[in-house]
């Protein structure tokens, strides 16, 4: 595959593409799409990861006692987060290969009490998460996923709203009629978070001493049909995610219209680059973490000690005296893709892209050696050196890259999980695909890149 490059400008990737090739990047597509429809929070995209990792031979880290060449290897943290490895022919010291992605996307959670009664509707209150424009989520069919926890610890699991006979739930918007007021504010004020209420009930029970009927009626539903009582509310982890399967989208299908590409598509297409490797050159690491899109704060996100402690055990199994300076020459050796998508440059919206560096659909894996916002704030940046090692592999493998900023100096930005890892003295570098309308229920991104995304992490957690 023959790519020519005048600076920094990169050739869209159908363009030199073969039959063959076209129907590879359908067919991968097809499957990235299936399992983007069926995993919509991060509940569901680990425990769908864990058990491909295990039909492909990895196993808990608690099943092994030592770990040696070619051993594959999983650890999973409360359900929401996980890594798995493939150990390499080199020894853990001279470092390990890492692709590190975010599983958790914007979306609206539920409130601890998030049940009422309202104008005879029975609504449930919500905190968005993550960084949304609340007015896209108003009048657009919407599911309920989640995990109910029982004061006995059993666990009652939801998804409702998806199948074809399911009920759906919705937001709703003043109508234009009665909006003048509405259509004179701010975009950002026209929907407040404290409106973002999901209707979810309107048969009221017939009894004419309760007061709050409707309420009470959807109490009984819950408590009969799932065995769920309001109590049971405050210990749930309950999303409200768009009812939408991703879809083909342009009469050549040649992009995916999708919730959740950021960050699923970097963590799909990272979880099949480690599930094709076998005997990788160093050992070969896949992070899918939690609690990106609010900061990678908590237990389960990149700021806790979740993926220093998984190293440390992979040290203690693979050496017979386990010390904390092998763990420190492990980390400080080591050499990271940080997966986040970079934005497809939009014609609509020009005006807030950096001319020759912006990201397109459709020209293959983005590399984005910084990220932060105007100054380079709350960034890593990846050294020069780097920068040429992943160009090279990349040219080498025939993978389609381009390299990009988001957006203009002073428009914004934005973080991923690289500085984190980049705190551990290792080299990191952002590489993704390029996404429009981020951040919204319906993204969109090419199913080129989506492909050569997947072969760029492949070629990296190989050599």
């Amino acid at each position: 595959m023959s790519k020519e490059r005048k600076g920094y400008e990169a050739k869209n990737a159908w363009l030199e593409m073969g039959e063959d090739e076209r129907e590879e990047v359908f067919a991968f597509n097809r499957g990235y799409a299936d399992f983007l429809t069926e995993n919509k929070t991060e509940r569901e995209f680990a425990g769908a990861s864990i058990e491909k990792l295990r039909k492909a031979g990895f196993k808990n880290i608690d099943e092994y006692k030592e770990l040696k060449t070619g051993d594959k290897v999983y650890m999973v943290n409360r359900s929401r987060a996980l890594m798995a490895a493939v150990i390499g022919q080199k020894d853990l010291q001279e470092g390990l290969k890492i692709v590190g992605s975010h599983i958790d996307s914007p979306r609206l959670d539920l409130k601890p009490n998030p049940l009422y009664e309202d104008g005879e509707l029975a609504m449930f209150k919500t905190h968005y998460y993550g960084g949304v424009k609340k007015y896209q989520w108003v009048t657009m069919p919407l599911a309920l996923h989640g995990v109910v926890v029982k004061e006995d610890g059993s666990e009652i699991e939801l998804k409702i709203g998806e199948k074809e006979d399911d009920p759906i739930f919705f937001i709703s918007d003043v109508l234009p009629h009665l909006g003048k007021k509405q259509m004179e504010k701010k975009m950002s004020e026209g929907i407040t978070g404290e409106k973002l209420n999901v209707v979810i009930g309107s048969i009221p029970v017939n009894d004419e001493d309760t007061k709050e009927k409707v309420k009470t009626a959807l109490l009984d539903y819950l408590e009969k049909e799932y065995d769920i009582t309001g109590e049971d509310f405050v210990s749930a982890d309950l999303q409200i995610v768009p009812a939408f399967k991703t879809r083909d989208a342009g009469f050549d299908r040649g992009l995916l219209a999708g919730y959740g590409h950021d960050d699923r598509v970097c963590s799909y297409t990272a979880l099949e680059a480690v599930l094709d490797i076998n005997d990788p050159k160093y050992t070969a690491v896949v992070l899918l973490m939690d609690r990106e899109e609010v900061g990678s704060m908590g237990s389960t996100g990149m700021q806790s000690h979740f993926f220093e402690d998984q190293v440390a055990e992979m040290v203690n199994l693979y050496y017979d005296n386990y010390s904390e300076l092998l763990l420190r020459r492990v980390l400080q050796n080591s050499k990271v893709l940080s997966a986040d998508v970079n934005a497809a440059y939009d014609p609509d919206f020009a005006e807030v892209y950096a001319e020759h560096n912006s990201a397109y659909l459709g020209k293959g894996v983005v590399i984005s050696k910084y990220t932060g916002s105007r100054g380079k704030s709350g960034a890593s940046e990846a050294g020069a050196e780097f920068m040429g090692e992943v160009r090279s592999l990349f040219n080498g493998a025939g993978v389609y890259w381009q390299i990009a900023e988001l957006g203009k100096v002073d428009e914004g930005g934005g973080g991923t999980i690289a500085q984190f890892l980049a705190n551990y003295n290792m080299d990191v570098v952002d590489c993704g695909p390029a996404v429009m309308s981020m951040h919204s229920p319906y993204e969109v991104v090419s199913k080129a890149d989506v492909y050569h995304t997947y072969l760029g992490y492949s070629v990296f957690l190989e050599k």
